[in-house]
């Protein structure tokens, strides 16, 4: 039990260094290109990873959903992630078991090969691929950036919401009524790599009625932050009013969330800028990490009234 503590421990400390572990993994052969491509999830998502357990049925179960699975006492759905992405595996011998916006499901998968420690700074973003919205990002596992090998890194909120819609896109609606002012002129800027996200906080931020500037991933919010103060420095007027809010994810290309919000808080014409971090790694640990770089609030995807809740928190806590 030690050394499994201390792994997750040496884990944990690479929040905000820019660096994380992804697990790496097989879907079988792609019905398209007869390949066998290599896909990712981070480490952080996956709670364990098991040979697979007996699979109970489920009478008029959503299309791609093997059934369920009791794992230790609680019951998961389990998801055939090969046919979702199209492709045909030679078995489906590996369950990984995930957390995902506050829900536990199971993943059906061919095989596990390895976990691999990288830098965000060797994963790209796959906007405007031509890879069906399936895929956020590519990420680059060898040192080698032309020969070596790639992995496909799954865009897991739009599949769980394609899968199983009842269950992930219930409460995408806000409910409650909530006010929330921000200096005229200014902007909440958000980062996040997933369309389905910036499109669920696109509808919140519009719902609350304020005005935004969308980024995919940290490295491009980090960019925009920089011509924003440098507008607000020849207007000679303080940052947060043209910065009210930045909302960031953890997971993204490039730099993440942790390390875009330790870079703002120490940069002194950034610093007084509120970061909210919203993400579907959801737990304790996270929230200490987002508290120990500097941010401002910490909430978990996605609930749109919690969200407002922490941006009308975080625009007036400082």
């Amino acid at each position: 039990m030690s050394d499994v503590l201390q792994e997750v421990d040496e884990r944990s400390k690479l929040a905000g260094t820019n660096k994380f572990e992804l697990l790496i993994f097989r879907l079988g052969e792609d019905q398209n290109t007869h390949t066998r491509e290599i896909f990712g999830i981070n480490v952080f998502k996956v709670r364990e990873a098991l040979v697979m357990p007996p699979i109970t049925p489920m009478p008029g179960a959503p299309e791609h959903v093997l059934g369920v699975a009791n794992i230790r006492g609680q019951i998961i759905p389990v998801l055939d992630l090969p046919a979702v992405v199209g492709c045909v595996p030679a078995s489906r011998s590996i369950l990984l078991v995930t957390e995902y916006e506050r829900s536990i499901q199971g993943f059906a998968v061919e095989e596990v090969e390895e976990i691999l420690r990288l830098e965000w700074s060797r994963v790209m973003s796959a906007e405007g691929a031509a890879v069906g919205g399936m895929v956020t990002s590519f990420a680059r596992l060898d040192e080698e950036a032309e020969e070596g090998r790639v992995a496909l890194v799954l865009d897991v909120e739009a599949i769980l919401r394609k899968v199983l819609p009842s269950r992930f896109m219930i409460g995408d609606e806000m409910v409650q009524a909530h006010t929330v002012g921000i200096p005229q002129g200014s902007v909440v800027l958000y980062a996040d790599d997933s369309g389905v996200a910036r499109s669920q906080i696109e509808k919140a931020l519009s719902a609350l009625g304020l005005p935004f500037i969308g980024t995919k991933t940290g490295k491009e919010a980090w960019e925009r932050l920089q011509i924003l103060a440098q507008e607000a420095k020849s207007a000679n007027i303080p940052i947060r009013q043209k910065v009210a809010l930045v909302l960031t994810d953890l997971e993204m290309p490039e730099m993440d969330g942790f390390t875009l919000t330790r870079k703002i808080k120490e940069n002194e014409s950034l610093k007084a800028i509120p970061v909210v971090i919203h993400s579907s790694l959801s737990g304790s640990a996270n929230e200490s990490h987002a508290n120990s770089v500097g941010a401002d609030g910490y909430v978990a995807k996605f609930v749109p009234d919690e969200l407002a809740r922490a941006v009308t928190k975080a625009v007036g806590a400082l």
